[in-house]
């Protein structure tokens, strides 16, 4: 039976951990090959083992340039070509408000989530014009949809990445290229504990505590994992979404649809107390 991804390459940045890890696994067995992107080389050395000349690991920090280009090129020399990339590489801050920024760490938190998937695009964008188009999937939040999800420079930077894929994906069109973004709610990865400033180890097990202990803060009743969101990446990235560019997919198992109130009966409205409480319906 073909996979979805038969005959693509991708390259997926963060991809020996997390969502990207998901990633890398999903689109693999979808028939893709694939570069992994990350910095955690002992990581990347043991995908490469299991995924022998189906992925290949890059040494990437997505806050230098050259490691980017170097990434991207690993896929043409390697594979043949790109065909997806998924700007996935992340982290938090603890930046929780205005009071708490500190200049130089804005900086880089704008670096990483904002600058990298830009030149990302930027050096992806003449490979994937020369195979006749692609898809360019960039990972926002719901903390840059709405206040209250994450600390205050993740979030205006992931409200970036959002915008930043509109823009692209109109000035990528002519080449085919498709751009769109993903907005993930909660999901149990390693970027809650590595935004506390936990060793990745400590953020590794906070994730699958979150993982077990999570799922009554959102409609569906459980975490999301990463593989939630390598379906929507492998959805954004396949001939499936071939009319889709320039949109953001929220997947959050339905935390942003409103207040508790809207899907727990047993939780007090926003109105509560303000207005009487209606009659009781007549008996019979």
């Amino acid at each position: 039976m073909a996979g979805r991804l038969d005959g693509k390459v991708a390259v997926i940045t963060g991809g020996a951990s997390g969502i990207g890890l998901g990633s890398v696994e999903l689109f693999v067995a979808e028939g893709a090959q694939v570069i992994a992107a990350d910095i955690q080389d002992e990581k990347g050395a043991l995908l490469e083992q299991r995924f022998a000349g189906k992925v290949r690991y890059a040494h990437c920090d997505v806050t230098v340039e050259a490691d980017i280009a170097a990434a991207i090129g690993l896929a043409a020399s390697e594979f043949g070509g790109l065909d997806i990339l998924f700007n996935n590489a992340g982290i938090s801050d603890t930046m929780l408000s205005i009071a708490a920024i500190e200049a130089e760490r804005w900086s880089w938190i704008f670096d990483l989530l904002v600058r990298g998937p830009a030149l990302g695009m930027k050096h992806a964008q003449p490979l994937m014009q020369a195979r006749g188009g692609g898809s360019i999937i960039n990972t926002a939040s719901i903390a840059g949809l709405q206040a209250g999800w994450g600390p205050i420079a993740y979030s205006s930077a992931k409200a970036a990445v959002i915008q930043m894929s509109r823009v692209a994906a109109a000035q990528l069109s002519p080449n085919h290229i498709r751009v769109n973004a993903i907005c993930p709610g909660l999901i149990a990865t390693s970027i809650f504990g590595a935004s506390f400033g936990l060793p990745r180890a400590a953020a590794d097990q906070l994730a699958a505590h979150i993982a077990e202990a999570g799922g009554g803060a959102q409609p569906i009743p459980r975490t999301g994992l990463s593989e939630d969101i390598a379906q929507a990446a492998l959805y954004l990235a396949s001939d499936a979404a071939g009319f889709v560019t320039g949109t953001h997919l929220v997947v959050d198992g339905g935390i942003t649809v409103g207040s508790r109130h809207s899907w727990d009966p047993t939780a007090p409205g926003p109105l509560a107390g303000i207005f009487p409480e209606p009659p009781p319906a007549p008996a019979g």
